[in-house]
């Protein structure tokens, strides 16, 4: 019978399974000679065994096995069997003959056998910028829909008016002049009684200069009884401008009368202005005890506002009415002056407001709001920069011109006077501080 054992060369390299008999848990070992059994076979002359190979030889294969590349698949072994499993004689499972990749330990899950679409495990950075994008889109809108309520309420102003103004500059980096009008035009359809509700024939109630830019925040207010020559008509009453020429003549007057260039006007709305109080969610507002009824009160189609001494949370009907508050019942001493302070209060309340996390979750209707209360030369761009520079210049302090007497107008009306020295010192005030 031939013996099918064959020595192995050098070169061939041991296989990549093991060899079990049957009833066997352990793979053979390969029967090698002892010394003495090969020493006698020696002096036999048979020479040495054929299974019998240096054990250089034996390494050689295991050597050039770990020069070669590694296999471009993965070999998995089953577990091995526990005591009671081989107790039982259970044999060891099959792989199967595709197994599934392994599970990925970083930032993704795993697409399941069935599954449409894979899902990703939330993790906090993840949620982080989802915030990051919200709040962007967010602010974006706000700014879009800014823009085109500005763009609707462009070419508001007369060309007479516009032609007075100085060139401006940029209110981030410079300051400019801005020249704030309040008429005592009404809203149509009002009730209030002698309400005028045209812009023609209307009167100043307000007026306000705002000195903004370049981290600058002052203003100056003129209270509306005060007297001074008003060019092409004569000496009279500040808000009459109005009534006699118009923004134009207004611009004009309040030039000679305080010696600056004014590089912008604004003319608040009444009938939007406490539409856009109540989109940035009221104003918080410190004051004496206030007992306004104006026009008659509510009962008469007038307004009526009744505080006590302290902060207040106004609404917009609230604000509008304090701003025009002039008479109060409950303090004597009250007068125009003391409204020209509760109008610089509520300026700076809005400026408070506007920073506020509040407002950030109303930022699209104030944006919209916001232009509708104003007729202005400034287009979208420049009230962007304007609303930027007021937040940087912080709450400006309440400044009032302040008189220095009075005197009975050919009329029978009592005016206000200042003394040139009173309007230089103010007017240095609102330049330089």
């Amino acid at each position: 019978m031939p013996d099918d054992r064959r020595k192995r060369t050098p070169t061939e390299e041991a296989p990549e399974y093991r060899v079990y008999r049957a009833g066997e848990d352990r793979p053979r070992k390969a029967s090698r000679p002892d010394a003495a059994s090969a020493a006698g076979r020696d002096r036999q002359g048979q020479g040495p065994s054929p299974d019998a190979e240096p054990a250089a030889a034996n390494d050689r294969p295991r050597r050039a096995s770990r020069q070669e590349p590694e296999p471009p698949y993965k070999v998995y072994s089953s577990r091995p069997r526990g005591l009671r499993a081989r107790l039982r004689g259970e044999e060891d499972a099959e792989l199967p003959d595709e197994l599934p990749a392994p599970r990925r330990q970083g930032r993704e899950r795993d697409q399941l056998p069935g599954e449409g679409r894979r899902w990703y495990r939330p993790t906090w950075r993840r949620g982080l910028a989802y915030l990051g994008i919200a709040v962007v889109a967010w602010v974006f809108f706000s700014f879009v829909l800014f823009m085109i309520s500005a763009q609707e309420q462009s070419g508001s102003i007369p060309a007479a008016a516009q032609a007075e103004l100085a060139p401006g500059g940029n209110m981030l980096t410079s300051a400019d002049t801005i020249l704030i009008i309040g008429t005592d035009q009404r809203p149509a359809g009002s009730k209030e009684p002698g309400a005028d509700t045209s812009d023609a024939g209307s009167r100043s109630d307000t007026l306000m200069l705002w000195r903004i830019g370049g981290g600058v925040s002052r203003r100056l207010s003129i209270p509306r009884d005060t007297v001074t020559p008003i060019p092409g008509v004569g000496t009279t009453k500040i808000n009459a401008a109005y009534a006699y020429g118009g923004p134009a003549l207004t611009l004009k007057t309040v030039e000679q009368f305080t010696g600056i260039k004014i590089n912008h006007v604004i003319i608040v709305n009444l009938a939007n202005f406490p539409k856009f109080i109540d989109a940035i969610g009221g104003i918080d507002v410190t004051t004496g005890r206030i007992c306004s009824t104006i026009s008659g009160g509510v009962k008469k189609g007038g307004f009526s506002l009744f505080l006590k001494p302290g902060t207040h949370h106004l609404t917009g009907i609230q604000a509008l009415t304090l701003a025009r508050t002039r008479d109060n019942g409950c303090n004597a001493s009250s007068s125009d002056l003391t409204r020209e302070g509760y109008q610089q209060k509520i300026l700076n309340a809005i400026k408070s407001q506007l920073i506020s996390p509040g407002t950030f979750f109303r930022l699209p209707w104030a944006s919209w709001s916001a232009p509708q209360a104003l007729r202005t030369d400034m287009g979208g761009f420049t009230l962007m920069s304007l609303f930027a520079a007021s937040e940087i210049g912080g709450s400006a302090p309440v400044q009032i011109v302040k008189p220095s007497g009075s005197e009975v107008l050919p009329d029978g009306e009592d005016g206000l006077t200042v003394s040139p020295s009173n309007v230089s010192s103010d007017v240095r005030k609102l330049l330089s501080g």
